[in-house]
């Protein structure tokens, strides 16, 4: 897998953003507003920003936005790196962005064929502040109007409550191994979250604790109760006064609100299923729930099952299914795992590999073929059907795996390129102490995953007798070839003297395999080929 993000220096107990004696962030759960909360409120996930061009400016086009670059630059120990992340932004390398309370998450494409996961921290605003910051908008209906035309009004941001980060605000990771600070790939996605927030100031609310659905809902309810008193003030105001103005601009603030909220929520439930007593108030809840008496001598109208009153309704047709991307799609950035039982990285990992095995699938049905890709280099060249083994796993392009078979499958994947370094002895242990199965086996059945996926495994541990034909011509054209005469037995041709060897699969290719000479050692080498000439000329020119 790959490597963990490096702590940063002060970072106590693996905390962002907190020295000895700073109190913990505030916790959303604890600081939410009365009422059930929508969790996915609290988390946005913004797909890859196309390419621009152009200097600092076009990277923050508000002052807002400019603002968040300012507390960049302030803390950047090094401008070189902040120029390449500027080019790193520009040139669309910052993968999707994933923004919850207090963190900021993304993958950055950089010089390795894996992506860097950048992490970037801010403190959240505690309760009380939220109260402070929430009263001032309510009191101004123009702020209100202002941040639902998605501008970010100066009276807000320059309050009592700072809402814009300031110098050393912002604390990122990343794990590649630069240790400026911040490397290029967090400058990078610092200069894309400009654009978000120019587009959105609600990105900025919700890196510091709230979302945009929950600020809405609470700015109506705020704004509703300064109308009932401000209504309740003009009623018990001598005649002779003046009453005050109590629609104007406030109620079209507070309509806006609701309109807003209501427009926010219905994109993320279905209308259908929405109950409608969600829009009352709740002394219009508390009056619609009370028990009423019946008058006398009337009697209640009986209802009507579901089920009778949608027995005979027409459902429309499914909508046709979206067209098939040409690629599988990267993964989103995960929440820290930090003291949590579990891997992140291994977890992105696995939802790169399902996500990867889901597109061949789809492929396969959308080419009504049976197997993928054979160029695929996640699960490599996948054997024809066997006939002493019939497939079992009904329409799907995959084979069936064992545990075992998928363990060395991931193994395989998690690094295809590289030797047996530390990580992957490390990767090895784990997957022979779960398997019961020693480090030398593993791997050398990776490398020979690695050779032909699963039939290059099979043919490591299993033999069989391949019938009349191929097998048989192959040493003929070895003969002709003037190449070393190989000696047969089941589906292998051996030179013991020379450490070498070919196996003879059933997808009719030839698996080469060298040892030690009198070992008896095989090891898978190099690529399979369906002529034995070509494998064995490969093989000995190694």
């Amino acid at each position: 897998m790959s490597r963990r993000p490096r702590p940063l220096p002060g970072d106590d107990a693996g905390r962002f953003g907190r020295g000895p004696g700073t109190p913990p962030p505030a916790r959303p759960g604890r600081d939410a507003a009365p009422g059930r909360m929508d969790r996915s409120d609290r988390s946005r996930t913004f797909p890859p920003l196309p390419q621009r061009s152009g200097a600092r400016g076009l990277f923050a086009e508000s002052w807002w936005g400019s603002a968040w670059l300012d507390a960049l630059e302030s803390t950047a120990l090094d401008s070189a790196r902040l120029a390449r992340g500027r080019t790193y932004a520009r040139d669309g390398n910052v993968d999707t962005i994933n923004i919850t309370p207090g963190r900021i998450a993304a993958t950055v494409r950089g010089s390795r064929p894996r992506p860097y996961n950048v992490v970037i921290r801010l403190q959240e605003l505690s309760s009380g502040e939220w109260t402070d910051l929430l009263d001032a908008i309510a009191a101004d209906p123009a702020q209100l109007t202002a941040l639902l035309a998605k501008e970010l009004p100066r009276t807000v941001a320059e309050s009592g409550v700072r809402l814009l980060p300031g110098p050393g605000d912002l604390v990122p990771r990343c794990s590649c191994p630069d240790h400026g600070h911040p490397c290029k790939h967090a400058a990078a996605v610092c200069f894309q979250v400009a654009r978000l927030l120019d587009a959105d100031p609600f990105v900025l609310l919700l890196m510091r604790g709230r979302g945009e659905r929950e600020l809405l809902d609470e700015l109506s309810r705020r704004n509703a109760t300064l109308t009932a008193r401000e209504s309740r003030s003009a009623q018990l105001a001598p005649p002779e006064a003046a009453p005050g103005p109590l629609s104007g601009a406030r109620a079209d603030a507070r309509a806006a609100a609701a309109a807003a909220s209501k427009a926010n929520r219905g994109a993320k439930e279905s209308p259908q299923v929405r109950p409608r007593a969600e829009a009352r108030t709740d002394a219009e809840h508390r009056a619609a729930s009370a028990p009423v008496e019946p008058a006398a001598g009337t009697h209640s109208p009986r209802g009507v099952l579901a089920r009778d009153a949608l027995a005979d309704r027409l459902l429309p047709p499914l909508p046709p299914p979206m067209p098939l991307p040409p690629h599988p799609g990267q993964a989103h950035a995960f929440p820290d795992a930090d003291g949590l039982p579990l891997d992140a990285d291994a977890i992105e990992f696995l939802a790169t590999d399902a996500t990867a095995r889901a597109h061949a699938y789809l492929s396969a049905l959308h080419a009504d073929i049976t197997t993928p890709s054979a160029a695929s280099p996640a699960y490599g060249p996948t054997p024809v059907a066997r006939p002493d083994k019939p497939p079992t796993s009904g329409i799907s392009p995959f084979p069936d795996l064992t545990p075992w078979q998928d363990g060395i499958r991931l193994a395989a994947t998690a690094h295809p390129t590289a030797g047996l370094t530390a990580t992957t002895r490390a990767l090895y242990r784990d997957l022979a102490a779960a398997t019961g199965r020693s480090v030398t086996d593993v791997a050398r059945a990776v490398a020979a995953w690695r050779q032909g996926g699963l039939e290059g495994l099979t043919l490591l541990d299993t033999t069989w007798n391949p019938p009349a034909g191929d097998f048989d011509r192959a040493r003929s054209a070895l003969t002709a070839a003037d190449l070393p005469a190989l000696r047969p037995r089941h589906n292998h041709l051996t030179d013991p003297a020379r450490g070498i060897q070919l196996r003879f699969g059933h997808d009719n290719r030839w698996y080469p395999y060298e040892s030690d000479p009198g070992a008896e050692d095989w090891w898978p080498t190099g690529r399979a080929d369906p002529d034995p000439v070509g494998a064995l000329t490969a093989l000995l020119g190694r």
